[in-house]
């Protein structure tokens, strides 16, 4: 199950994500976001784990938990839609 986190501190890092959710089972991935120009964190990330079980526990654990002072929001991932090309 893939898993989209926001409202992540800047300073937060892809391990730091991974142990976060390591404490609900086994993390295949885990990604902060980052800006293409200026390599500073978004401020988001998805995380993905391959027991749905294990995915949902992480999400009742951590929906809405402080984390370096920032309470985070922690949801199932949406499906990335295709965007239409906007050049011309």
């Amino acid at each position: 199950m893939n898993m989209y986190v926001s409202n992540l501190g800047f300073h937060t890092s892809d391990e730091d994500l991974r142990k976060l959710f390591e404490k609900f089972g086994q993390v295949s991935s885990a990604k902060v976001i980052t800006d293409r120009e200026t390599g500073r964190s978004r401020g988001f990330g998805f995380v993905e784990m391959n027991s749905e079980g294990e995915a949902q526990k992480a999400i009742d654990g951590l929906n809405n938990k402080e984390v370096e002072g920032r309470q985070i929001s922690v949801t199932v991932a949406r499906e990335k839609t295709k965007r239409p090309d906007s050049r011309w």
